[in-house]
Order: structure tokens, then sequence, then C-alpha cells
């Protein structure tokens, strides 16, 4: 299909200044300030003198390689005997004052200032925060109404759609800056619940908290992080989608914290090899390692090795989206699951509980029943490996568990099947294909059926420095 240059030219906008000058009074500067703390007093010193403009420069200058998220580490290099101090943005959402930011902007600060498009500089109380999707709430008063934002719907946003960014880069004040959604759902390994929008408008240090606008002028994202190698915007900047940041926000503001379902699960990415050796048709959904004793999960029904491919209603693809679609669910909601175990689709319901930080530090490791070993090491042709049955000395050899079963892999092969699709020395080997093993002539006769099953893969449950992980194995060659 040819596109027309006449069509291609009134699709773009002529200028951003009435979008700007609409949205721009309820976006906002942002200065956290934390004193310094008098148990640092003999950490970090500047090489320069004190005062000079290089030493200032220092203070201020921020390394990062990679994703850029402005917060600790500029604080962390600040000289011990000043307040430390951060700049970021901001959005109001109501006339009431309310105003919307990033947790790290404001993370550890004693003093929050909040400084409007009019000049006016204003004390802000912190609301709440949410550490987990770094977002925060604040609360200033004002002797009138304020400009305010509305939520737009991120859902609805594309790859392609023009957005614009409004904040305070390098504390410079208002800046408007536009571009285009470079791409949907980002994980930058900034956290559990990460989704974000990528985007080729400039962000810099100081943009964080501030609005990312569609061209309705509603906020679709709050601007939080840039990949950079130099410390400046290189065109890849995230923001939290709105569908996501608003739930949050009025959670806080109703309550000053956040209440996030729990399943209970340990979770692994299904890798084209687990999806062959599953029978899957295609590497999709989460797998489970491993279940927490009483649990939501476990109540339920759910085994280690199902694979949730739905949730709630809403297929997950991927083993990330899960964490995102629990923590959404209402606790004490009964939700339905659909579950891939032993090659066919089962429907689960489970009661969802309250995430809490006890019940996810008392996260037990699943501990398998203590079978006492039967022979000695003896070597695996099939996986170009040593297996050894696991005794006393064993378990001190590779750090194991007194109550672990298994059959430890003692040595590799490295031109091996193994050490090939990345197994590794002192893996523990659970079970094959949903058996249990104990001792190595069980693996090896395990492996020589599915061989004459014609079977192409099997899955392995291992045990790797402590923590249970599905392996799918390719038996071909």
């Amino acid at each position: 299909m040819l596109w027309s240059g006449a069509a291609t030219a009134e699709a773009l906008p002529e200028s951003f200044a009435d979008l700007a000058e609409r949205v721009s009074p309820a976006v906002v500067n942002i200065t956290a300030s934390q004193s310094p703390d008098p148990e640092q007093q003999r950490g970090f010193r500047s090489p320069f003198p004190e005062g000079s403009p290089l030493e200032e420069f220092f203070r201020q200058f921020e390394d990062h390689f990679g994703q850029i998220i402005p917060g600790p580490e500029r604080q962390q290099m600040t000289p011990p005997n000043r307040p430390r101090q951060g700049v970021g943005s901001g959005f109001i959402i109501d006339a009431e004052g309310y105003v919307v930011t990033n947790n790290h902007v404001i993370d550890q600060a004693d003093d929050i200032r909040v400084r409007l498009s009019d000049g006016r500089d204003l004390a802000a109380e912190l609301v709440g925060t949410d550490p987990q999707t770094d977002v925060a709430l604040l609360k200033i008063e004002a002797d009138e109404e304020l400009p305010a934002v509305e939520w737009g719907d991120s859902d609805g946003v594309r790859v392609g759609d023009w957005v614009v960014a409004v904040g305070n880069p390098f504390g410079l004040g208002g800046s408007v800056t536009a571009g285009i959604v470079s791409a949907r759902g980002r994980d930058i390994h900034a956290g559990p619940y990460d989704d974000f929008i990528q985007t080729d408008a400039a962000i810099n240090r100081g943009n964080s908290g501030g609005p990312m606008f569609n061209i309705d002028g509603e906020v679709i994202g709050i601007n939080t992080a840039i990949f950079s190698p130099s410390g400046g915007s290189v065109g890849i900047g995230f923001a939290i989608p709105s569908n996501l940041a608003r739930d949050i926000v009025e959670q806080l503001r109703d309550g000053g914290e956040v209440e996030r379902g729990w399943l209970g699960v340990q979770i692994q990415e299904v890798t084209p090899e687990l999806a062959e050796g599953l029978g899957l048709e295609e590497a999709q959904g989460a797998l489970v390692a491993s279940v927490q004793p009483g649990s939501p999960a476990e109540n339920a029904g759910v085994r280690a090795g199902d694979v949730i491919l739905s949730f709630d209603g809403q297929e997950v693809r991927q083993m990330r989206d899960l964490p995102r679609l629990v923590a959404g669910v209402k606790p004490g909601s009964e939700v339905d699951m659909e579950v891939w175990r032993n090659q066919e689709l089962q429907s689960l319901e489970v009661t969802i509980d309250r995430q809490t930080a006890e019940a996810l530090a008392s996260f037990e490791r699943r501990q398998t029943e203590q079978q006492e070993p039967e022979e000695a090491e003896q070597p695996s042709e099939r996986l170009g490996a040593r297996l050894s049955q696991l005794g006393d000395q064993e378990r001190e050899q590779f750090g194991l568990d007194e109550d672990q079963s298994g059959v430890v892999i003692a040595a590799l092969d490295p031109n091996g099947k193994a050490a090939a699709q990345g197994l590794r020395v002192g893996d523990v080997i659970e079970e094959i294909d949903g058996q249990a093993v104990a001792a190595p002539a069980e693996v090896e006769e395990l492996l020589a059926a599915a061989e004459e099953d014609g079977r192409s893969a099997v899955v392995l449950l291992l045990r790797r420095g402590g923590e249970a992980m599905f392996v799918g194995l390719r038996l071909a060659a």
C-alpha cells in the first residue's frame, strides 16, 4: 500500500503550543532535601576545592551507564557536610492540591518543596509512596483552586503515537519536549511490575515524576527513567503507564498505602525447550517452580510444574504478566485460572490473599522427601555429565541442605549435552517429567525411556543455589 504525502502531512500536528499552554500550569517542580547523616561524616570527599565550579559540578554529576533512575545514587555523591538535595517533577491531579511524582524523587527526604508554574513555592506533605512501582503522592495547600490535569487511557496508546513530556530537567524549570511512543510493555528490571512506555521525547535528570501527555492533553504516563551511556538523553526514555499509576495513586490517596493480591508461587519463564518438553504449542505462560505452603495457590491445588496460561480471564503471555495481574486483584476475590498440567488444560479457582511483607519474607523453599542414596557416582553419556548420589560429603561439597534429595551433577563434559544447554556443576536434579529421582541410575532410566517413547525433550526440576527451577532438556543431538 502506498501512503500519500498529503495524508501524512495532515497527520502531523502543526504545533504543540496550545497543548503546552493548557497543561503546563499543572506541572510542578519538586525539590527534596535530606539532612546530612552524622554517622557518615567521614564518607565522600570531592577531589576539588570546596566552593569551586569543578567541585560543584562534581557534587551534582551522576555517572550512570545503562538504565538511569535519579535518586539515591545522586545523593550518595553529595559531600556529607551538606544537606542532600534532589530535583524532580510532578503534576497536580485535582484542584485540592494532590501532586503525583516518582518515589525516588522524594525518597528519604526531610523537606519537600513544590514550585508552581506561577512561581509560588509551597511546602508539600507526603501522603504515601509505593516503591515497587516508583509512585508517590504529595499534598500541597493553596489559598485558591489549583490547575489540574486529567488521566488518560494508557492501554489505548499505540506505538508511533505523538507524546509530549513536560518537566524540570536539570532544575531549569518547565520544559516541553515532544516525540513518539517507541515501544510498549518494556521491562527494564526496575521492579516486579515493569510495564513501561518507551519514548524518544527528550527526558533528562529532573524530568522524573513529570507527566507524559497524549495529543489530547491527558496524562498517559509518568516519566521515570532513561537509558543512556552518558547521563543525558539519547532518545530512550521510559514512563509508568497511567492505567497502572492511577490505581496506585487512588489507593495512596484513600489509605496512604497500596494493597496488592498475593498468590504464593515462585515462577519462571517458559523457554522453547521447556515448552517442547511440556507439550505446549508455543513458549508462553508462567511456569510454577514452587508453591508456598499454606498459600492461596496451594489451597487452590496449584502444583510445581503447572504452567499458568490465564488469570482472572486475562491471558498470561509472559512470565512477568502474572505478578502484575495478581497484584491488581483485590484480596479476598475469587478468580479463575487456567493451567497446563500433564499436557492438558485445567481450570482452577483461587481465593487471592493480601500481599504482606511477612508473607513475602516467609516464602519457604519447596522441600522434597528425603531419600537414602542407593548407588554411587556414575557417568551419564546422554547428559555428558558425572552424576552423584547425595551423601554427607556431597551435601557439604556443594553446600546443600541436609534434607535435600535428588541427584547432583558432580562434573560436566564441556562439549556434552548438559553443558551446552545450561546445566551446571552443583545442580541437583530432583525430578524428570514430574518423577522424583534419588539415584544416578534413575536419571538414566528416565532419559532412556523418554528416548524410546520418541520424546524430543524432557523437563528437569533442578535445585540451583537453593532455588527451584525447571529446565527443558533437548534429547536430540
